[in-house]
């Protein structure tokens, strides 16, 4: 197995706690209502949101793709720190086994956030992951950040 290994920074004026809580604590409830276009559902299938927690992302047909499921490895709130591997669905099948993923959420002196993800992509035998091949999800991920940006400065009390 090879491991291939990204690392992302996105820099918000939201407060790290507020996007922590909407993007990590509550996303199973605020995705489907802020991108009803792409996310049908998120259903927990088993656990209850901690660690081992398996959650699956449901698709509408117009998403990218039919579902993915996600294993909650860490969510810890206090450093406002989640990892969590997805091992079913979307990109995976016979290049990539899973994809694990680090997010931190860090406060800036403005009052907004830094968030920093690692992202390690855990391939099939010698099999590398290239920059342009994971240039949409990146996008993807940036603009997910953006719309939820946006809810959160348009209602200040929510994920407060």
């Amino acid at each position: 197995m090879g491991v291939t290994v990204f690392t992302q920074e996105y820099s918000s004026p939201i407060a790290a706690s507020r996007l922590f809580k909407a993007l990590i604590i509550d996303a199973n409830t605020l995705l489907p209502k802020l991108l009803p276009q792409f996310v049908k559902d998120v259903c927990v299938l088993q656990g209850d949101g901690g660690s081992g927690t398996i959650e699956q992302v449901n698709f509408t047909p117009e998403g990218p793709f039919k579902y993915l499921k996600h294993r909650i490895d860490e969510v810890d709130e206090k450093n406002l720190v989640c990892k969590y591997t997805m091992i079913e669905g979307g990109p995976l099948g016979e290049k990539v086994e899973s994809i694990g993923y680090e997010v931190k959420f860090e406060g800036t002196s403005e009052g907004g956030c830094v968030s920093k993800m690692i992202t390690k992509y855990y391939t099939v035998g010698d099999e590398k992951v290239r920059e342009e091949d994971v240039k949409e999800g990146r996008e993807s991920t940036i603009g997910i950040y953006r719309v939820v940006e946006s809810y959160l400065q348009d209602n200040p009390q929510a994920c407060a």
